[in-house]
């Protein structure tokens, strides 16, 4: 990005900035700066109206849904901004309450600074909130063991430390929260189908805002349904995606398909429930294909030289190709090899992030590919341990997090999770449901070592441009 460039940026930001601290609106497609380039919004209903009930407190500790949701980061946090909001707030902003904020919600100190900078770590440095789950009283498992270092070591309720979602592009959703739990049964929510899309996520998402106000927001009064439904339509109208590389340029441009105002015009009807799906699972029996995103085919034949945007126009579209067409030998994944009987499945990227230009699974398919193990590629050092037994067989294993099977209370479910939309990415590190991918580097480390890729060095620098881009 030239220096003119980011000035005029920088001047449009700073203005703009003074109308929100006015609390008055977000104009559509307006550039937040991040690391790779800039993130845009379209809403569908215009400006987005930070008065609205989306950004409105309806609880007792100055929570709204805004608070762990904000544009700049698509839609979910940032660890680094978040560490921003302590300093500059002194650890007093809403998102810093010891309900799920903090380490632990007992023998925690939040009196002091110093004691506010301990109880908030691990918001501040993984951008992580502490989710607490009661084991289902009808599981086929026991919890012999906890290990939290943070000192919430109760057996019988559970305390894992997940990243908060996006809130925008939510109309790919095939599942409702990591684990699935605002689209179970068992919550009293309903799976997600494809006879009954979209009424089926919009229900949900209404019961996850009633949830999200009891508890992170301690509420001592519910949402109206009036306040749900503003909520759930704010949150379907949002569409957030890269839409400025510093080097590549637009996203849209010369012929790119990139930016959330394509993304938008894409998602209805062209998604559905169960497309693309690989294991068979598209309703109207079309093929899988490997071929997830083709945003920047335009880029494809694109000459390398060494500098200009070009360059990076053509780095971009490799990254694309690598994305879809490296081939990945997938093995030991709960929810994919057990489920088919298969101990290696040839596939790609898109095997388990099959939604066209969203990248998130189609279906509701939870799976653990071994995030949460304590033995990931990956340091999870800074998570707690819970040492599951089965009853029936009694055999033992070691999670970071129990994931799906605290929801439904199934052996098989131990360690599974639902995969993200892959829009935005840049603007909302670190990454995975725990945080243990600091940088998007991690998270190719990450798959190259637990799936034995064999990345080049130069498929690894295409693929994150392509990532960045998204």
């Amino acid at each position: 990005m030239s220096d003119g460039i980011r000035r005029m940026l920088v001047g449009v930001i700073a203005s703009v900035f003074s109308g929100l601290a006015a609390g008055q609106s977000l104009p559509n497609l307006f550039p937040f700066l991040n690391s790779a380039g800039a993130l845009e919004t379209y809403n569908a209903g215009g400006p987005v109206d930070l008065n609205g009930p989306f950004f409105q407190s309806f609880g007792t500790n100055g929570r709204s849904c805004g608070t762990c949701h904000r544009p700049a980061e698509a839609w979910s946090i940032s660890a680094s901004e978040v560490k921003f909001r302590f300093e500059a707030t002194a650890g007093t902003d809403p998102i810093f309450r010891p309900v799920d904020g903090s380490v632990c919600d007992h023998n925690v100190n939040t009196s002091t600074l110093a004691g506010r900078r301990a109880a908030y770590a691990l918001l501040t440095n993984r951008g992580l909130l502490r989710i607490a789950i009661a084991v289902p009283p009808n599981a086929e498992f026991t919890v012999v063991g906890v290990v939290n270092p943070y000192g919430c070591n109760e057996p019988d309720t559970l305390s894992m430390y997940r990243r908060p979602l996006p809130a925008a592009n939510l109309r790919f959703l095939s599942a409702v929260m990591w684990d699935g739990r605002e689209s179970s049964p068992q919550t009293g929510t309903e799976k997600i189908a494809y006879a009954t899309n979209p009424a089926d996520l919009q229900t949900d998402l209404a019961h996850q805002a009633l949830d999200a106000t009891n508890g992170h927001a301690q509420a001592t009064t519910p949402l109206t349904t009036h306040q749900q439904q503003a909520i759930v339509n704010f949150e379907m109208g949002l569409s957030a995606a890269q839409a400025y590389d510093y080097r590549a340029g637009a996203l849209n441009s010369a012929g790119a398909q990139a930016g959330p105002t394509n993304l938008a015009n894409q998602t209805t009807p062209s998604f559905f429930i169960g497309i693309n799906d690989p294991l068979g699972g598209n309703p109207h029996g079309t093929p899988f294909t490997p071929a997830i995103f083709d945003l920047f085919n335009a880029w494809t034949n694109l000459r390398h030289s060494d500098e200009g945007s070009t360059s990076q126009r053509a780095s971009i579209a490799r990254g694309q190709a690598v994305f879809n067409s490296k081939r990945i030998s997938i093995t030991g994944v709960t929810g994919l090899n057990d489920a088919l009987n298969i101990d290696s499945i040839p596939g790609t990227c898109g095997t388990c992030h099959d939604a066209p230009d969203a990248g998130n699974h189609s279906l509701a398919v939870a799976l653990n590919i071994g995030v949460s193990d304590v033995d990931s590629p990956l340091d999870v050092s800074y998570l707690p341990t819970f040492t599951l037994q089965n009853k029936s067989t009694h055999q033992t294993v070691m999670t970071t997090d129990p994931g799906r099977a605290l929801i439904t209370g199934l052996w098989a479910d131990v360690g599974k999770v639902k995969g993200p939309v892959l829009r935005g990415l840049p603007a909302r590190a670190p990454y995975f449901h725990n945080g243990s991918a600091q940088s998007l580097s991690d998270v190719l480390s990450f798959y190259d070592t637990r799936f034995k890729i064999g990345f080049t060095e130069q498929e690894k620098e295409d693929l994150i441009a392509f990532l960045n881009a998204l």
